[in-house]
């Protein structure tokens, strides 16, 4: 009777006892729903962005420095002053510099006015057309020349004919002065006679010659030479001709070329002695003063164009095929905590680098709105949009566990915690896209489910149980 009296206190107490932690798991259970933070699931729009940090730079950048010695003479710039692209900085005295800078000012001056002369003057061209008239005169006398001294051209039929006449009438005249020679008696009167006869043989002889000319043809060595007078004439005629050509249209372009050369000669060898702006920017560095003596690399100023400022960024691999030239962007700066800047990617790096086995590609951001607050060196997160989509269903990303290698979230449904898993999408920095999973518009999602869920073994009894 006793023992039975023991087991009903025993069973008593562990039914007491189990109703017992029952009610306190219960309590417990809604205690930690009570404690959840959720979400009503919505739609809405999303931009999605890859995040980055990085330094801001200026568009351009460059240190100059002084190419030659001398002791400075002028300082025409100041710290923060903006400049124009070729405006002098500095300059260096005189008679501080080498001779071949101070003579290359006389070179200049006599390149600059043969350029001047080659481009204007029209003697060149004058000179060659009258060249070439010239050899033409002398082709065609040369010619002319070779062509009369060849047989069968030295003479027409009617002055052949008219020398042979002559030759016939001097013959007679030579008859009848040898016979009034012969006849003649005394001396006065055979001196004439024969002065008479010697002048008639000469004027025969001298048609005789005419008409062997008219009838014969050149020798050899005439022949050679009546060949080279043409064949020079012809040359120089060619020379003449490709001066023309070369001319005709104004100067030579090879010639221009070639002045403007010594032009450029002589202005590079005066600007070493001065320091100018390769852009247009601001001066952020001075660091000569009138008088100081220089050598060739000795550093003056530093110039930086700050009317665009650049932010270089590193992105990951496996963000960087999402990143396009023209995205937009959104910055903010560490020294500039009450405003968000906007920019646009300006380049991409087509090869990656590997640091500690992280492979990153450069990208590079124009800051679009700068003010005077961002300088250069500054620290920058940097927000690219890669895409923005619309109407779509939307959770927080604060919402989302890893379960088992598979992205899940929790719903409370009616007092109940339900895990659902999900595929996403799109993500921004506080919510993602859900392209799938067992979820509806209106639906409460647990931001902060109980860690016991993610305990081995069975979970704790919550109000409805788990499923």
């Amino acid at each position: 009777m006793k023992r039975w009296v023991i087991i009903l206190i025993v069973a008593g107490a562990l039914v007491a006892g189990y109703f017992g932690v029952q009610a306190y798991r219960q309590a417990q259970a809604q205690m930690s729903i009570e404690d959840l933070q959720t979400e009503i699931i919505n739609k809405g729009d999303l931009t999605a962005t890859v995040g980055a940090t990085g330094s801001v730079r200026s568009n351009q950048t460059a240190l100059l420095s002084f190419q030659t010695s001398g002791t400075v003479d002028f300082v025409y710039t100041e710290l923060g002053e903006r400049v124009s692209e070729g405006v002098v900085l500095a300059a260096l005295k005189r008679s501080s510099l080498s001779s071949q800078i101070i003579l290359a000012e006389a070179e200049l001056v006599s390149a600059k006015r043969a350029l001047e002369d080659l481009q204007d003057s029209t003697q060149a061209s004058a000179a060659a057309q009258l060249a070439l008239a010239q050899a033409v005169d002398v082709l065609e006398d040369a010619e002319y020349v070779k062509y009369v001294r060849q047989e069968g051209y030295r003479a027409s039929s009617d002055t052949i004919k008219a020398a042979e006449a002559n030759l016939l009438l001097a013959n007679e005249e030579v008859d009848v002065a040898q016979q009034r020679y012969d006849h003649a008696t005394g001396d006065a009167s055979r001196a004439l006679a024969f002065s008479n006869l010697a002048a008639a043989k000469t004027r025969r002889d001298s048609i005789q010659r005419n008409l062997n000319w008219y009838l014969g043809s050149p020798t050899d060595g005439e022949q050679a030479l009546l060949d080279a007078d043409v064949a020079i004439a012809e040359a120089r005629l060619a020379d003449a001709q490709r001066e023309w050509e070369r001319v005709k249209d104004g100067p030579n372009p090879d010639d221009i070329r070639a002045a403007e050369a010594r032009v450029a000669a002589s202005e590079a060898t005066l600007a070493i002695a001065r320091i100018t702006a390769p852009f247009s920017g601001s001066i952020t560095s001075v660091d000569v003063m009138v008088g100081d003596i220089v050598t060739p690399g000795t550093p003056a100023f530093r110039i930086n164009d700050l009317s665009h400022l650049m932010v270089d960024v590193e992105v990951s691999e496996v963000d960087i095929n999402r990143v396009a030239l023209g995205q937009s962007v959104t910055m903010n700066f560490d020294a500039v905590l009450d405003r968000v800047y906007s920019g646009v990617v300006a380049e991409i790096g087509l090869v990656g680098v590997s640091l500690q086995g992280v492979v990153s590609f450069p990208v590079t951001v124009e800051v679009i709105d700068a003010d005077e607050a961002i300088k250069p060196g500054m620290t920058a997160a940097v927000n690219i949009i890669v895409e923005k989509i619309a109407n779509v269903v939307l959770i927080p990303n604060r919402a989302v566990r890893v379960q088992d290698g598979e992205r899940v979230v929790y719903l409370l449904v009616n007092g109940v915690i339900t895990e659902t898993p999900v595929e996403l999408g799109a993500t921004s920095d506080l919510y993602s896209e859900v392209v799938e999973g067992d979820m509806t518009v209106g639906e409460e999602i647990i931001l902060n489910p109980p860690s016991v869920i993610f305990e081995a073994g069975e979970p704790p009894a919550f109000v409805g149980g788990m499923r």
